[in-house]
């Protein structure tokens, strides 16, 4: 090899060093695309409301971060007036036999009743959404579908049961009220006492639920000066709602009659009146239980639908959604363009109606 060859293989060697070299420095400046998975789920563990606020209300209160106890109360009118409801942050309204009797659950956070009750036995639909809010679930007793009482039984779940039939026995944090015309209206308890009793069993009674966000309330000048609204249960299981301007809130009238607090004489009046629809069917192993597809794990197979917000004297629509593969999937309300509902801070009132029964909205 002369020595004009060894100088060119040179030059191609220096070349070819120098190329790696700027190469190298402009990978490192450059970042690495990274696959974007489209199916990524949102970000649902931020908290919706500011500290010392409650999560479901959007109330301040002492008990803001309070686990939620969630209790099944019955909807007899031999039951009625209920205790505890006004001191609610939410409740769950819905058929437990198909186009028939209902069955509600109160959900309470910022208030402490002295009576909760009456109490009635548990539905399996109520307990998936007691887990999507990750409440305490107190029940008098449970419904005779097998599969149901292993749920209880699997100890999974977090409940309270004051017959001792199927999940945590508690019937000594629960009493017979002695003044009651029929016998399975009598369940009450102490809500004292079943904070009692959750603190016994080791339950977690820190919220971990990350709660619906809120909004202002409208100003009076701005809020319509009244409405009507009618949920067609079967009656005598049919609501009403009348809207008060100066409270902002929707007067709740139950069969005919107006709704009040057993404990203390209020007026039921929340100020969010949630309709969501959702279809009902008897299930096979006995007839008088039902199933609503609300997007529970063990016999749903639809999880989304339509949804009614009435707050603020007005009317807007959206649809629900609660991921059926897990009871703890939180119940979703959307509006029509895909965002979380903002409620007005207080009172969440959720009924549930099977397609075809009546709902309608009358504005002043």
């Amino acid at each position: 090899m002369d020595k004009k060859q060894k100088i060119t293989i040179a030059v191609v060697a220096i070349l070819i060093i120098g190329l790696g070299a700027y190469l190298y420095r402009k990978n490192a400046k450059t970042p690495t695309n990274k696959q974007i998975n489209l199916n990524q789920k949102i970000d649902t563990n931020a908290p919706k409301n500011p500290q010392n606020v409650s999560y479901l209300s959007g109330l301040p209160c002492q008990d803001w971060n309070r686990r939620a106890i969630a209790v099944m109360q019955p909807a007899d009118v031999s039951a009625r007036p209920a205790s505890g409801f006004s001191d609610a942050d939410m409740v769950f309204e819905m058929p437990v036999i198909t186009a028939s009797i209902t069955r509600l659950m109160g959900v309470y956070v910022c208030g402490n009743p002295e009576d909760v009750g009456s109490m009635r036995s548990a539905r399996h639909d109520f307990l998936s959404l007691a887990e999507g809010l990750d409440a305490i679930f107190v029940h008098w007793g449970r419904s005779d579908i097998q599969k149901f009482k292993d749920v209880l039984n699997s100890k999974i779940y977090d409940d309270m049961n004051c017959n001792d039939d199927a999940g945590k026995s508690a019937s000594q944090y629960c009493y017979r009220k002695t003044d009651m015309a029929r016998g399975v209206d009598s369940g009450y308890a102490k809500f004292a006492k079943l904070l009692e009793g959750a603190k016994a069993f080791g339950y977690n009674l820190q919220n971990k639920f990350v709660g619906y966000p809120h909004q202002n309330e409208a100003p009076l000048d701005q809020r319509p000066n009244g409405g009507h609204l009618r949920v067609a249960f079967a009656k005598p299981y049919n609501v009403d709602y009348d809207y008060d301007k100066a409270s902002n809130s929707y007067l709740r009238t139950w069969g005919g009659v107006a709704d009040t607090d057993r404990n203390n004489g209020n007026r039921i009046a929340p100020k969010n009146v949630v309709v969501l629809i959702a279809k009902s069917e008897q299930l096979v192993e006995g007839e008088q239980y039902n199933n609503v597809q609300l997007g529970d794990p063990w016999f749903d197979t639809i999880d989304t639908g339509e949804a009614h917000y009435y707050m603020n004297g007005t009317e807007t629509t959206g649809t629900w959604k609660k991921d059926k593969s897990d009871a703890k999937n939180k119940l979703f309300f959307y509006d029509q363009s895909g965002q979380e509902v903002e409620f007005v801070p207080g009172q969440i009132w959720v009924e549930i109606l099977e397609p075809g029964q009546g709902l309608s909205w009358k504005a002043s």
